[in-house]
Protein backbone atom coordinates (compact mmCIF):
# COMPACT_ATOMS: atom_id res chain seq x y z
CA UNK A 1 0.00 0.00 0.00
CA UNK A 2 1.34 3.52 -0.58
CA UNK A 3 0.62 5.79 1.70
CA UNK A 4 1.03 9.51 1.41
CA UNK A 5 1.18 12.53 3.73
CA UNK A 6 0.40 16.11 2.52
CA UNK A 7 1.55 18.92 5.33
CA UNK A 8 1.80 22.83 5.48
CA UNK A 9 5.67 21.94 6.16
CA UNK A 10 7.67 18.86 7.20
CA UNK A 11 10.49 21.08 7.97
CA UNK A 12 9.58 23.08 10.71
CA UNK A 13 9.54 22.68 14.85
CA UNK A 14 6.10 22.07 15.03
CA UNK A 15 4.08 19.13 16.91
CA UNK A 16 2.14 18.25 13.70
CA UNK A 17 5.32 17.77 11.60
CA UNK A 18 6.76 15.58 14.23
CA UNK A 19 4.04 13.51 14.77
CA UNK A 20 3.44 13.28 11.07
CA UNK A 21 7.25 11.63 10.88
CA UNK A 22 7.05 9.37 13.75
CA UNK A 23 3.58 7.97 11.99
CA UNK A 24 5.32 7.62 8.42
CA UNK A 25 8.18 6.17 9.76
CA UNK A 26 6.71 3.71 11.22
CA UNK A 27 4.40 2.64 8.63
CA UNK A 28 7.09 2.57 6.34
CA UNK A 29 8.69 -0.37 7.69
CA UNK A 30 5.64 -2.30 5.66
CA UNK A 31 4.25 0.20 3.10
CA UNK A 32 5.70 2.69 0.48
CA UNK A 33 5.90 6.21 2.34
CA UNK A 34 6.16 9.19 1.07
CA UNK A 35 5.51 12.73 2.85
CA UNK A 36 4.95 15.84 0.70
CA UNK A 37 5.63 19.30 2.21
CA UNK A 38 3.66 22.32 0.37
CA UNK A 39 6.54 24.66 1.58
CA UNK A 40 10.47 23.76 1.90
CA UNK A 41 11.81 26.32 4.30
CA UNK A 42 14.94 24.49 5.28
CA UNK A 43 18.09 22.62 3.59
CA UNK A 44 16.74 19.91 5.86
CA UNK A 45 14.14 18.89 8.13
CA UNK A 46 14.22 19.98 11.64
CA UNK A 47 13.53 16.63 13.11
CA UNK A 48 14.84 13.47 11.83
CA UNK A 49 13.57 11.35 8.66
CA UNK A 50 13.74 7.75 8.76
CA UNK A 51 15.69 7.01 5.74
CA UNK A 52 12.65 4.81 3.77
CA UNK A 53 10.29 7.84 3.91
CA UNK A 54 10.64 9.50 0.50
CA UNK A 55 10.74 13.47 1.15
CA UNK A 56 9.41 15.84 -1.39
CA UNK A 57 7.93 19.49 -1.84
CA UNK A 58 5.89 21.51 -4.07
CA UNK A 59 7.26 25.12 -3.28
CA UNK A 60 10.42 25.45 -2.50
CA UNK A 61 10.46 28.67 0.34
CA UNK A 62 13.99 28.47 1.24
CA UNK A 63 15.82 32.22 1.14
CA UNK A 64 17.07 33.04 -2.41
CA UNK A 65 15.25 30.25 -3.63
CA UNK A 66 13.83 31.03 -7.91
CA UNK A 67 10.38 30.45 -8.49
CA UNK A 68 9.20 29.65 -12.44
CA UNK A 69 5.32 30.07 -11.08
CA UNK A 70 3.88 33.22 -9.80
CA UNK A 71 5.12 34.36 -6.63
CA UNK A 72 2.36 33.77 -3.00
CA UNK A 73 -0.34 31.98 -2.81
CA UNK A 74 -1.44 31.68 -6.85
CA UNK A 75 2.14 29.82 -6.90
CA UNK A 76 1.03 27.14 -4.02
CA UNK A 77 -2.08 26.90 -5.27
CA UNK A 78 -0.88 26.14 -8.54
CA UNK A 79 1.83 23.39 -7.10
CA UNK A 80 -0.84 21.72 -5.10
CA UNK A 81 -3.70 21.37 -7.88
CA UNK A 82 -1.05 19.44 -9.64
CA UNK A 83 0.15 17.70 -7.14
CA UNK A 84 -3.27 16.23 -6.32
CA UNK A 85 -4.66 15.57 -9.90
CA UNK A 86 -1.43 13.63 -10.42
CA UNK A 87 -1.48 11.51 -7.38
CA UNK A 88 -0.34 7.47 -7.77
CA UNK A 89 -0.81 6.14 -3.92
CA UNK A 90 -3.75 4.29 -2.08
CA UNK A 91 -3.95 6.62 1.10
CA UNK A 92 -3.95 10.35 1.33
CA UNK A 93 -3.74 11.88 4.86
CA UNK A 94 -3.58 15.78 5.20
CA UNK A 95 -2.24 17.44 7.54
CA UNK A 96 -4.35 20.61 7.58
CA UNK A 97 -8.40 21.70 7.14
CA UNK A 98 -6.77 24.04 3.80
CA UNK A 99 -5.16 20.60 2.37
CA UNK A 100 -8.56 18.68 3.47
CA UNK A 101 -10.54 20.86 1.65
CA UNK A 102 -8.25 20.84 -1.72
CA UNK A 103 -8.08 16.94 -0.93
CA UNK A 104 -11.98 16.29 -1.02
CA UNK A 105 -12.11 18.70 -4.59
CA UNK A 106 -9.26 17.64 -6.97
CA UNK A 107 -7.43 14.05 -5.07
CA UNK A 108 -8.60 11.27 -7.18
CA UNK A 109 -11.27 9.54 -6.37
CA UNK A 110 -10.24 6.34 -6.04
CA UNK A 111 -7.33 7.23 -3.57
CA UNK A 112 -8.62 6.75 0.15
CA UNK A 113 -8.79 10.78 1.67
CA UNK A 114 -8.35 11.28 5.29
CA UNK A 115 -8.37 14.28 7.18
CA UNK A 116 -5.84 14.63 10.36
CA UNK A 117 -7.23 17.43 12.50
CA UNK A 118 -5.21 18.72 15.43
CA UNK A 119 -7.82 21.26 16.15
CA UNK A 120 -11.14 22.77 16.68
CA UNK A 121 -13.01 22.93 13.26
CA UNK A 122 -12.47 27.03 11.72
CA UNK A 123 -14.42 27.19 8.67
CA UNK A 124 -17.45 25.30 9.19
CA UNK A 125 -19.19 26.10 6.14
CA UNK A 126 -16.58 24.88 3.50
CA UNK A 127 -15.73 21.67 5.99
CA UNK A 128 -19.51 20.91 6.24
CA UNK A 129 -19.97 21.53 2.18
CA UNK A 130 -16.84 18.97 0.82
CA UNK A 131 -15.80 16.94 3.77
CA UNK A 132 -18.34 14.56 2.79
CA UNK A 133 -16.37 13.94 0.09
CA UNK A 134 -13.53 12.30 1.92
CA UNK A 135 -13.43 9.18 3.45
CA UNK A 136 -12.78 10.15 7.42
CA UNK A 137 -11.67 12.22 9.79
CA UNK A 138 -9.19 11.15 12.24
CA UNK A 139 -8.47 13.65 15.73
CA UNK A 140 -5.62 13.04 18.12
CA UNK A 141 -8.63 12.91 21.28
CA UNK A 142 -11.65 12.02 22.03
CA UNK A 143 -13.22 15.75 22.56
CA UNK A 144 -11.89 16.74 18.91
CA UNK A 145 -13.26 13.72 17.76
CA UNK A 146 -16.58 14.86 19.11
CA UNK A 147 -16.61 18.43 17.86
CA UNK A 148 -15.89 17.54 14.18
CA UNK A 149 -18.89 14.53 14.53
CA UNK A 150 -21.19 17.32 15.14
CA UNK A 151 -20.14 19.68 12.73
CA UNK A 152 -20.26 16.69 10.17
CA UNK A 153 -23.70 15.22 11.61
CA UNK A 154 -22.90 11.43 10.51
CA UNK A 155 -21.84 12.96 6.68
CA UNK A 156 -18.41 11.40 7.48
CA UNK A 157 -16.71 9.16 9.74
CA UNK A 158 -14.73 10.92 12.20
CA UNK A 159 -12.19 8.83 14.50
CA UNK A 160 -9.43 9.20 17.71
CA UNK A 161 -6.31 7.75 17.45
CA UNK A 162 -3.52 9.69 19.34
CA UNK A 163 -0.31 10.52 18.20
CA UNK A 164 2.72 7.90 18.13
CA UNK A 165 5.75 9.10 19.86
CA UNK A 166 9.19 8.07 17.89
CA UNK A 167 10.83 4.71 17.96
CA UNK A 168 12.90 3.76 20.73
CA UNK A 169 14.71 3.45 22.32
CA UNK A 170 14.16 6.46 25.06
CA UNK A 171 16.41 8.65 27.09
CA UNK A 172 15.01 7.98 30.61
CA UNK A 173 15.00 10.64 33.15
CA UNK A 174 16.89 9.54 36.37
CA UNK A 175 14.96 12.11 37.94
CA UNK A 176 17.87 13.82 40.43
CA UNK A 177 18.50 16.79 38.53
CA UNK A 178 16.36 20.20 39.90
CA UNK A 179 15.40 21.10 36.85
CA UNK A 180 11.84 22.05 35.51
CA UNK A 181 11.14 21.93 31.90
CA UNK A 182 8.85 23.40 29.17
CA UNK A 183 8.90 23.17 25.26
CA UNK A 184 6.98 24.06 22.40
CA UNK A 185 6.49 27.09 20.09
CA UNK A 186 6.59 30.47 22.25
CA UNK A 187 3.06 31.25 21.16
CA UNK A 188 0.01 32.89 23.47
CA UNK A 189 -1.96 29.67 23.69
CA UNK A 190 0.93 27.91 25.26
CA UNK A 191 0.58 30.28 28.19
CA UNK A 192 4.06 30.56 29.27
CA UNK A 193 3.58 33.32 30.73
CA UNK A 194 1.34 31.62 33.51
CA UNK A 195 4.42 28.99 34.10
CA UNK A 196 7.03 32.48 34.91
CA UNK A 197 4.69 33.58 37.90
CA UNK A 198 4.47 30.09 39.13
CA UNK A 199 7.88 29.45 39.42
CA UNK A 200 8.60 32.76 40.91
CA UNK A 201 6.62 31.09 44.08
CA UNK A 202 9.04 28.08 43.20
CA UNK A 203 12.61 30.29 42.99
CA UNK A 204 11.91 32.02 46.06
CA UNK A 205 11.23 29.28 48.46
CA UNK A 206 13.62 27.01 46.55
CA UNK A 207 16.89 28.56 44.84
CA UNK A 208 18.33 26.04 43.51
CA UNK A 209 15.68 24.80 40.82
CA UNK A 210 16.24 26.01 37.44
CA UNK A 211 13.21 26.03 34.87
CA UNK A 212 14.41 25.60 30.85
CA UNK A 213 12.05 26.50 27.98
CA UNK A 214 12.76 25.14 25.13
CA UNK A 215 11.51 26.59 21.76
CA UNK A 216 11.08 29.94 19.98
CA UNK A 217 8.39 31.98 18.79
CA UNK A 218 6.65 35.56 19.11
CA UNK A 219 6.30 35.57 23.09
CA UNK A 220 9.98 35.38 23.57
CA UNK A 221 10.53 39.03 23.70
CA UNK A 222 8.05 39.81 26.26
CA UNK A 223 7.93 36.77 28.05
CA UNK A 224 12.19 37.34 28.46
CA UNK A 225 10.83 40.79 29.76
CA UNK A 226 8.64 38.77 32.00
CA UNK A 227 11.62 37.13 33.37
CA UNK A 228 13.28 40.45 34.21
CA UNK A 229 10.55 42.13 35.85
CA UNK A 230 10.29 39.12 38.19
CA UNK A 231 14.09 39.14 38.54
CA UNK A 232 14.09 35.50 37.55
CA UNK A 233 17.36 35.72 34.88
CA UNK A 234 19.07 33.18 37.12
CA UNK A 235 15.99 30.92 37.68
CA UNK A 236 14.67 30.49 34.10
CA UNK A 237 16.17 30.11 30.98
CA UNK A 238 15.51 30.29 27.52
CA UNK A 239 17.27 26.82 25.78
CA UNK A 240 16.29 27.55 22.05
CA UNK A 241 15.03 25.44 19.52
CA UNK A 242 16.34 21.66 19.54
CA UNK A 243 15.37 18.29 17.46
CA UNK A 244 15.86 16.25 20.63
CA UNK A 245 13.30 17.27 23.09
CA UNK A 246 13.43 14.10 24.38
CA UNK A 247 17.10 14.23 25.19
CA UNK A 248 16.57 17.14 26.80
CA UNK A 249 13.17 16.62 29.02
CA UNK A 250 15.59 13.07 30.43
CA UNK A 251 17.56 15.79 32.19
CA UNK A 252 14.45 17.07 34.22
CA UNK A 253 12.82 15.78 37.03
CA UNK A 254 8.96 17.69 36.35
CA UNK A 255 7.75 18.71 33.06
CA UNK A 256 5.17 21.98 33.15
CA UNK A 257 1.83 22.02 30.63
CA UNK A 258 1.00 25.03 31.24
CA UNK A 259 -1.47 25.72 28.18
CA UNK A 260 -4.87 26.47 28.18
CA UNK A 261 -7.05 25.31 25.44
CA UNK A 262 -4.64 23.65 23.11
CA UNK A 263 -4.93 19.70 22.18
CA UNK A 264 -2.72 17.49 23.22
CA UNK A 265 0.88 18.02 22.62
CA UNK A 266 3.56 15.67 21.43
CA UNK A 267 5.71 17.54 24.51
CA UNK A 268 3.58 16.21 26.82
CA UNK A 269 3.80 12.58 25.39
CA UNK A 270 7.77 12.85 24.92
CA UNK A 271 7.79 13.65 28.63
CA UNK A 272 5.87 10.37 28.59
CA UNK A 273 8.01 8.93 27.32
CA UNK A 274 11.30 10.02 29.25
CA UNK A 275 9.59 9.01 32.47
CA UNK A 276 8.65 12.75 33.46
CA UNK A 277 5.96 13.56 35.52
CA UNK A 278 3.58 16.11 34.07
CA UNK A 279 2.21 19.03 36.13
CA UNK A 280 -0.85 20.90 33.67
CA UNK A 281 -4.20 22.09 34.48
CA UNK A 282 -6.94 20.09 34.15
CA UNK A 283 -9.14 21.89 32.18
CA UNK A 284 -6.68 22.13 29.29
CA UNK A 285 -7.96 20.25 26.06
CA UNK A 286 -5.99 16.95 25.32
CA UNK A 287 -3.62 16.63 27.73
CA UNK A 288 -6.87 16.33 30.39
CA UNK A 289 -7.50 13.33 28.12
CA UNK A 290 -4.17 11.07 28.75
CA UNK A 291 -3.32 12.30 31.94
CA UNK A 292 -4.44 10.18 35.10
CA UNK A 293 -3.95 12.85 38.17
CA UNK A 294 -1.77 11.03 41.04
CA UNK A 295 -1.10 7.71 38.29
CA UNK A 296 1.99 10.82 35.85
CA UNK A 297 0.94 13.83 36.38
CA UNK A 298 -0.42 16.88 38.87
CA UNK A 299 -3.13 18.72 37.32
CA UNK A 300 -5.18 22.31 38.99
CA UNK A 301 -8.02 23.67 38.31
CA UNK A 302 -7.72 25.93 34.80
CA UNK A 303 -6.33 29.53 35.30
CA UNK A 304 -5.54 29.02 39.01
CA UNK A 305 -1.83 29.97 38.87
CA UNK A 306 -1.69 29.89 42.83
CA UNK A 307 -2.10 26.88 42.96
CA UNK A 308 -0.45 25.56 39.75
CA UNK A 309 2.73 27.04 41.80
CA UNK A 310 1.68 25.25 44.53
CA UNK A 311 1.78 21.76 42.79
CA UNK A 312 5.06 22.82 41.58
CA UNK A 313 6.50 23.29 44.96
CA UNK A 314 4.82 20.62 46.52
CA UNK A 315 6.49 17.68 43.75
CA UNK A 316 9.95 19.65 43.80
CA UNK A 317 9.84 19.03 47.37
CA UNK A 318 8.50 15.41 47.54
CA UNK A 319 10.90 12.96 46.02
CA UNK A 320 9.31 9.66 46.69
CA UNK A 321 5.98 11.11 44.62
CA UNK A 322 8.12 12.30 41.61
CA UNK A 323 9.51 8.71 42.06
CA UNK A 324 5.98 6.86 41.66
CA UNK A 325 4.34 9.88 39.10
CA UNK A 326 7.57 9.08 36.75
CA UNK A 327 6.87 5.42 36.69
CA UNK A 328 2.73 6.40 36.15
CA UNK A 329 4.35 8.19 33.17
CA UNK A 330 5.79 5.43 31.86
CA UNK A 331 3.03 3.22 31.88
CA UNK A 332 0.93 5.66 29.99
CA UNK A 333 3.64 6.54 27.31
CA UNK A 334 3.21 3.02 26.29
CA UNK A 335 0.11 3.18 24.97
CA UNK A 336 1.28 5.90 22.38
CA UNK A 337 4.50 3.55 20.85
CA UNK A 338 4.49 3.97 17.46
CA UNK A 339 4.30 0.49 16.65
CA UNK A 340 0.47 0.41 18.25
CA UNK A 341 -0.85 3.67 17.07
CA UNK A 342 0.39 2.52 13.42
CA UNK A 343 -1.67 -0.76 13.80
CA UNK A 344 -4.71 1.40 14.68
CA UNK A 345 -4.47 3.85 11.43
CA UNK A 346 -3.52 0.14 9.29
CA UNK A 347 -6.60 -0.92 10.86
CA UNK A 348 -8.72 2.17 9.47
CA UNK A 349 -6.72 2.45 5.91
CA UNK A 350 -7.60 -1.24 5.47
CA UNK A 351 -10.95 -1.04 6.26
CA UNK A 352 -11.85 2.30 3.85
CA UNK A 353 -10.02 0.39 1.39
CA UNK A 354 -11.84 -2.47 1.46
CA UNK A 355 -15.69 -0.43 1.31
CA UNK A 356 -14.73 0.69 -2.25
Amino acid sequence: MKITFLVPTAYGMRGDARSTLNLASELAVRHEVEVVSVRRTRETAFFPVDRRVTMRWLVDARPGARHLLPRGQVRIEVALWRMLRGLRADVLVTGRPGLSLQSARHAPRHVVRIAREWGRPSVPAPVRRFYPRLDAVVTSGESSRQEWARLLDDDLSVHAIPDPLPAGPWPRSRMDNRIVSAGGRLVPGKSYDRLIRAFAVVADKRPDWRLRLYGSGPEERRLRALVRDLDLHNHVYFMGTTPDLPGEFAKASIVAAPARHEGLGMAVLEALGCGVPIVGFAGSRGSSEILRAGHDSVLVPEGDVESYAGALLALVDDERRRMALAAGALETASAYAAPAVAARWQELMYGLRSRD
